[in-house]
């Protein structure tokens, strides 16, 4: 029995898309939107700041340097959260329904931005009991510490533990770990597959 759901975040309950944010920072910047991606990835603040290593002042800070950018740190927030898009993938009202007898955790890899600007945006994410969140434990998946980490504020055997990603590795890394996981190709099929294992709403 399935006591337990957990998503992840990005392009499961809310789309993102990586050249909107490009395509906001070339706008503020002299450079186009490829170089701009060419000059973020360099400075090689991506793992760092997922983990909770890098302040995000520092980021700002670093990111705005390297795209010769005039800016605030508010407007540095909204320029980096830009690739969120306005509508989510999963209905509120499945989330509050899916809720009713069972836990409902969030697992992501993401930075303390962007989780800042979802949790100010949408509202599905009340429905949750807690946020295993990568920027906070200093682990990201599909590295085996996170998934003990979630097991553990599940309450439950991780056989009892429904997850669902949109990343094949996350997937593999979840099973291995002993949780019912999936990959994430639609909702239509995450319906199925919920179903399948007896989980109503």
């Amino acid at each position: 029995m399935i006591r337990t759901i957990v998503f992840d975040l990005g392009k499961v309950l809310i789309p993102f898309d990586w050249q909107r944010g490009y395509d906001a920072f070339a706008a503020a910047s002299p450079y186009p939107a490829g170089e701009v991606r060419r000059r973020i990835k360099e400075t090689g603040l991506f793992d760092g700041f997922e983990r909770g290593k890098v302040e995000p002042g520092e980021v700002a800070q670093r990111i705005s340097a390297a795209l010769d950018l005039n800016v605030t740190f508010g407007q540095f927030r909204e320029l980096w959260s830009s690739i969120f898009l306005p509508e989510t993938i999963i209905a509120d009202e499945m989330l509050e329904r899916l809720r009713r007898g069972r836990r409902l955790l969030l697992l992501s890899n993401t930075d303390s931005i962007h989780f800042q600007w979802v949790k100010e945006r949408y509202s599905l994410l009340r429905h949750f009991d807690d946020f295993v969140l990568s920027f906070e434990l200093g682990m990201r998946k599909p590295e085996p510490a996170i998934y003990r980490e979630t097991t553990l504020r599940a309450g439950c055997e991780p056989g009892q533990i429904f997850f669902t990603d949109d990343r094949l590795d996350n997937v593999e890394g979840a099973q291995q770990a002993g949780i019912d996981a999936v990959q994430f190709l639609s909702v239509e099929q995450l319906e199925r597959e919920l179903k399948s294992r007896g989980v109503e709403w």
